[in-house]
């Protein structure tokens, strides 16, 4: 029994844990994006969310990427996965297929790994913001996604206290329960034997 109930500690502890630090992560991208007006940035990396499916099954819907900006002389090569500006509002990530030079002027054409064709217009190299650098992490980016709207912020302040609450309740109701079970056994211990309880 108390190795069982060692078990269900661990396991507990563990899971909360691991809550708390996935409320960390979220709270550093909500705040980190609402302070700067930019994307969170770990170690010169920013880390960016994928809303389509347009590069599965590489880089998977719901994903944070961890992309690498860099400054408009940057030369890229065919098979490069860059995220660039396709509007004032949208940045998108797509791998380059083709490098086209004309006139000194040097434009890619650029696909979706999933698309059955390329994107309709050339890319020039002052759209693109930053090169995918291979890491990236699937599901995560829903719950950032999530995190940043009204009721993610709310429950971003409201879990952690609840979880909190959660916690207090559980470790004074095993208190009780342990000093119940002490003064029983004390009882047994100081009744005269043979005397029934």
């Amino acid at each position: 029994m108390k190795v069982k109930g060692k078990i269900v500690l661990f396991l507990t502890n563990g899971v909360t844990g691991l809550f708390y630090l996935l409320l960390v992560i979220m709270v550093f991208f909500v705040a980190s994006s609402k302070i700067t007006g930019e994307p969170p940035q770990v170690m010169g990396y920013q880390l960016k969310t994928v809303l389509s499916g347009s590069m599965e099954p590489g880089i998977q819907t719901g994903s944070i990427i961890a992309v690498k900006a860099y400054g408009e002389q940057e030369k890229f090569n065919v098979d490069d996965i860059v995220t660039y500006k396709a509007n004032r509002h949208q940045l998108v990530t797509h791998r380059i297929i083709e490098v086209i030079s004309q006139n000194d002027q040097v434009m890619y054409r650029t696909k979706g790994d999933a698309n059955d064709g390329p994107d309709t217009a050339l890319l020039l190299p002052q759209n693109i913001v930053a090169e995918y650098e291979g890491f990236t992490i699937p599901y995560v980016g829903y719950m950032i996604e999530f995190s940043q709207s009204k009721n993610g912020i709310f429950l971003l302040f409201f879990m952690p206290g609840l979880l909190l609450v959660s916690q207090s309740v559980y470790q004074v109701a095993r208190l009780l329960i342990e000093e119940n079970k002490k003064k029983h056994e004390n009882s047994l211990k100081e009744s005269p034997a043979g005397e029934s309880l």
